[in-house]
Order: structure tokens, then C-alpha cells, then sequence
């Protein structure tokens, strides 16, 4: 395990913590459908080691296409927070915009990840 990080969306409504799988420097995007619209970059932290502080209550959840993926929004501001992967299920990925002290303009350039032909549409 990395670093354990603490989050927060844009209104304060919703705080997690989560101990990363990987470093910040190992940000991400995906070109899918959904998350180009979106272009936040993520981080990885194993299913149980995320852990929602505050605002439980105040998550939406968003599903589309195989209901794999789980993305979950501050339904007060808006912020998207996290999602269970698709890519792997017993991962979460973590929008490094949301990462306290963090802005993700300094790991730039963020690597992209080819959604579009994901493995598992094969």
C-alpha cells in the first residue's frame, strides 16, 4: 500500500479517506463513453480500504451500459467522488481532484486509458 489519503467534494457534504494502491504520479484517464465527458483523473485503492468519513447519505451512484461500474457524485455540488471499476471490480478508482492538497495539474501529462476498446467488451 501508498499513502492514505483524505477527500472531500466541493460543498464539504461527503469526506472519505482511502489508502492508495499505487502513487499519485500514477493518475489516470479513460477515453470511454462516459469518462472523456467527465476527464477526471483517478488513483486506485482496494475495495477496503476506502472508508466514506462523512455524508454516506449525500452519495448518488450513477450506472450505465453493464452496471459494472458504480460512479458515485456529491448529489449536493455535484462532485464526482469515486467509482468501483470495471476494469477491476475489487478496486476503486479515486477522482485526484478530490485528494485534499492535491491538484492535478501538477502530475500532468495524465496518462490516458484506451475505454473505448475495453477488455471486457471483447
Amino acid at each position: 500500500m501508498t499513502e492514505t489519503v483524505h477527500t472531500s467534494c466541493h460543498c464539504g457534504a461527503v469526506e472519505l479517506r482511502a489508502t492508495l494502491s499505487e502513487t499519485l504520479d500514477q493518475a489516470r484517464r479513460c477515453d470511454c463513453s462516459y469518462c472523456r465527458r467527465r476527464a477526471a483523473p483517478v488513483v486506485s485503492a482496494p475495495l477496503d480500504k476506502l472508508e466514506v468519513l462523512k455524508g454516506r447519505d449525500a452519495l448518488t451512484l450513477y450506472e450505465f451500459g453493464t452496471h459494472t461500474a458504480q460512479h458515485y457524485f456529491c448529489a449536493t455540488c455535484g462532485i464526482y467522488m469515486f467509482h468501483k471499476r470495471r476494469s477491476n471490480p475489487k478496486e476503486y478508482g479515486i477522482n485526484l481532484g478530490t485528494i485534499d492538497g492535491v491538484n492535478p495539474a501538477d502530475y500532468e501529462p495524465i496518462v490516458w486509458n484506451d475505454g473505448v476498446n475495453h477488455p471486457s467488451d471483447r
